[in-house]
């Protein structure tokens, strides 16, 4: 029987999320919660149905909700939102495509969502509340520390730990067993060696 579960956030990146939930046929996703202004409105079939201000609400009856903000210069939101759900007590799914690959060595944290095609080998380490994106590489015995996000066709080599709160852009690719920084903001199409 699938979960209940409520979406925060429906810009473009909540769409993606919405196909690897359906495909993942693990929740039924009850609503979306964006801006006031966008209250009653519809995004691939689901109803925005309030805002962050309303979920005492809903906590009275649902326990499941995923952050469906994305994250490409800014990550303050996705860890303001994370942090007012787990004030709450409530539970952060992790959400894994049926169409990527988790080695089953590997460990992935609350809230983090593995898109289409994605592929994380073993040993890695993936922390909560990260996008890792349609096609993106995490190799063995990599670190994605929390509030990251790694782009679409972006490879992380082995060895590699990334610094929490970053930002890894489309088909970037890494040296093996180097330390990207917190924060860091990797341009697409960038070769990180050092």
């Amino acid at each position: 029987m699938k979960q209940d579960i409520i979406l925060l956030g429906g810009g473009g990146h909540c769409k993606s999320c919405i196909d690897v939930i359906e495909q993942q046929d693990k929740f039924r996703i009850i609503g979306i919660l964006d801006l006031s202004e966008l209250v009653g409105t519809n995004i691939l079939g689901y109803n925005v149905i309030g805002t962050d201000d309303d979920l005492p609400l809903f906590i009275k009856t649902i326990n499941n909700y995923f952050i469906t903000v994305g994250q490409i210069k800014a990550v303050a939101k996705r860890i303001e939102l994370f942090d007012l759900l787990k004030s709450f007590k409530l539970t952060l799914p992790t959400i894994i495509s049926p169409l990527g690959y988790v080695a089953k060595s590997s460990n992935i944290g609350e809230g983090t969502i593995i898109m289409h095609h994605a592929l994380i080998n073993a040993d890695a380490i993936i922390g909560r509340n990260c996008i890792v994106n349609s096609k993106a590489l995490i190799e063995h015995d990599a670190i994605i520390e929390d509030y990251c996000h790694i782009s679409t066709a972006a490879i992380i080599n082995g060895g590699v730990k990334v610094g929490r709160e970053s930002f890894i852009g489309s088909n970037s690719v890494t040296k093996q067993y180097i330390t990207i920084p917190k924060n860091s903001f990797i341009k697409a199409n960038s070769l990180v060696s050092e």
